[in-house]
């Protein structure tokens, strides 16, 4: 099935625009980062106790925090989850004594609410050491994953392929990780799985581009290379938007209907989707030229 039988676009005549776009994106997105002191970790990775609390009648936030500060816990972050009855309370702090921490808020917000309205959905505690130690784990599965890629487009294609394509996968994640510092979103496990998702998913798309290059390198005859990348991209282009059109619907639908819980992860996909598909285009393909040009001059 094709949604576009034929096209003529020059997209690497816009290739100084786009670069620029993108590195105004990531100029940005590291700004905001360096402003916040760096992301918005989730229990995971910050270590602490994460309380959710279901109220039969939706309560003012600023009540919940009085009813904290008797605890001790008046510094502790708190938001509304899903709905307004719904109350996420993180707590920085994670010591064993914390374990009946549910109880202990239920009991101590009884003096601003009926304690028998008030019911302990969920109670997560991760320690300091422990979420230290995820972090690099995490960080670790994303450069495994990266080289991993590095390995395997070598194998198949050549080396400045896999230069191309990781160039473009790494501007993915430097976007998407900006988008998140300014919305000021949680960073934590089930994020990293989207990223991680965002990643596969990117490579796929600069593959096919990057396939239907080489085939038409090998029938090159007199023209560029930037010629064979245009005509390559338009050949690919019903295709990308396809594949990335029906992504993304089914991504949208998680994100409106999907709940809360998968609400950040959905989110992260949405993002790097997006991204990943005009990065195969404006970024992988882009360097491909490049990596020729900067190859002629090294030459000379």
């Amino acid at each position: 099935m094709q949604l576009i039988k034929e096209t003529h676009v020059d997209f690497m005549g816009q290739s100084r625009l786009a670069l620029s776009f993108s590195g105004l994106l990531i100029l940005i997105g590291l700004i905001s980062i360096l402003m916040h002191g760096g992301l918005r970790y989730g229990v995971d990775f910050a270590g602490g106790t994460l309380v959710q609390l279901k109220f039969k009648i939706p309560p003012a936030l600023d009540d919940v925090r009085e009813g904290l500060k008797s605890l001790g816990l008046g510094d502790s972050s708190i938001q509304e989850f899903g709905s307004k009855n719904d109350i996420l309370i993180r707590v920085q702090r994670s010591e064993e004594g914390l374990h009946s921490v549910g109880d202990e808020i239920r009991n101590g917000l009884g003096k601003n609410f009926n304690k028998e309205d008030i019911e302990v959905e969920r109670v997560e505690m991760v320690g300091p050491k422990v979420g230290k130690d995820l972090r690099s784990k995490a960080l670790l599965s994303i450069l495994y994953a990266i080289l991993g890629i590095v390995i395997y487009i070598s194998w198949r294609f050549e080396f400045h392929y896999a230069i191309a394509a990781i160039i473009a996968l790494v501007h993915d994640v430097l976007v998407t990780l900006g988008v998140f510092s300014l919305l000021n979103k949680e960073f934590d496990l089930v994020v990293v799985a989207a990223f991680l998702t965002i990643i596969g998913y990117s490579l796929n798309d600069t593959i096919v581009v990057f396939d239907r290059i080489r085939e038409n390198l090998r029938r090159r005859g007199k023209k560029s290379l930037t010629e064979i990348v245009n005509e390559s991209i338009n050949q690919t282009l019903s295709r990308t938007l396809l594949t990335s059109g029906t992504t993304l619907l089914v991504v949208l639908a998680l994100f409106i209907l999907g709940g809360e819980i998968i609400h950040d992860f959905a989110f992260a996909l949405l993002v790097g989707i997006a991204i990943g598909t005009y990065s195969s285009i404006f970024i992988a393909s882009v360097f491909l030229t490049y990596w020729e040009a900067f190859g002629k001059i090294k030459r000379k």
